[in-house]
């Protein structure tokens, strides 16, 4: 049950268990990335022949300009267990796995990327915590094959910021690769915020959550699909959105340069009153002062600003994604659903 203000979750009775009475989804979000869809179909085609459950692989093309879309119909049409489905327009990794979130089925879901960084063959042993009673295994990053020394280190500083700033644990080295239980799965659902930073979310509705180590492969092929300036909207939308420390910053330097503002003004007015041929020219620092003191400005409106927009564009409820097809098989006939507006949940 959902209202405005509670979720209320359905326990599972019926415990967890690994077979057929137990459906996994496996939610993909695909961005120009034909180049490795057909070997991504191989492994996941072997991971699910290899599964105990019942599986479902739901692919979510995210506005492709490449043939992605073509080969994801091809999936669609040799194999039931794969569902596609096309976004409007490219809405961005976030929003592609949130669409994926909503249409999965399963009573278990796991998150993969369409890269093969993270290998699909630790679904399995991720599943096996899931059976053992705990609702989200997240991917937890000991190495990053093939990255790029500033991208390292741009990581560490990230997570480093993130877990001073964020009003909640976020794990480090974590990003969405995990395997998480249905009742995670309704409740992210559920959550009716526009600015969608995942793996915040995923620590903040809490649950049993356990860290799984692995070796993060290198890229398989193609570039990647978070350059720099993406990579620092994200970092953004991870502070912004689960903290309210950089306004409480601006009020406590705010403070400080008032209180700095009256200390120096006093002892003006002491040099001014006692010392006068030691009084230094008005002129000589007061440029440099209000160039300092307007950039300054500009920062705080700049951090007011964000968190204003994000309000307003929560408030304008538009839906988080809208979906064009969902592209599936019944039986022998492949069935299209258009149109299907997400966000609204």
């Amino acid at each position: 049950m959902v209202n405005e203000h509670f979720i209320i979750l359905q326990s599972n009775r019926g415990g967890r268990k690994l077979d057929q009475s137990c459906l996994l989804t496996i939610v993909v979000p695909v961005y120009n990335e034909e180049i490795v869809l057909e070997t991504l179909r191989e492994r996941l085609v072997k991971v699910m022949d290899d599964l105990p459950t019942r599986c479902e692989a739901v692919l979510v093309n995210d506005g492709s300009t490449d043939r992605s879309l073509e080969i994801l119909r091809a999936f669609v049409d040799a194999d039931a267990r794969f569902r596609a489905v096309d976004l409007a327009r490219n809405f961005g990794h976030q929003y592609a796995v949130s669409a994926g979130l909503y249409i999965a089925r399963g009573d278990v879901v796991a998150i993969l990327d369409a890269d093969l960084q993270d290998p699909p063959e630790l679904i399995k042993p991720m599943l096996e915590r899931w059976a053992d009673g705990i609702d989200v295994i997240y991917g937890q990053r000991r190495s990053r094959k093939g990255e790029t020394r500033f991208k390292l280190w741009a990581a560490h500083l990230y997570y480093w910021i993130l877990s001073k700033m964020a009003d909640v644990e976020i794990p480090r080295n974590a990003g969405d690769f995990r395997v998480i239980d249905r009742n995670v799965v309704d409740t992210i659902n559920a959550m009716p915020e526009n600015q969608r930073f995942l793996r915040g979310m995923f620590a903040w509705v809490g649950f049993r959550q356990e860290a799984f180590p692995y070796e993060r492969d290198a890229r398989l092929a193609g570039e990647t699909k978070y350059p720099l300036m993406k990579m620092i909207r994200l970092s953004l939308d991870g502070i912004i959105s689960f903290s309210m420390k950089p306004l409480r910053l601006l009020f406590y330097f705010g403070m400080i340069v008032t209180l700095l503002a009256f200390s120096s003004g006093a002892y003006l007015l002491l040099l001014r009153l006692f010392s006068p041929e030691s009084f230094p020219p008005a002129v000589a620092g007061l440029f440099v002062t209000m160039l300092f003191m307007f950039g300054l400005n500009f920062i705080f409106l700049g951090i007011v600003g964000e968190y204003i927009g994000r309000s307003y564009i929560n408030l304008q409820r538009r839906p988080v994604v809208i979906v064009r097809d969902v592209l599936e098989r019944t039986g022998d006939e492949k069935t299209k659903s258009a149109g299907k507006r997400m966000g609204e949940l």
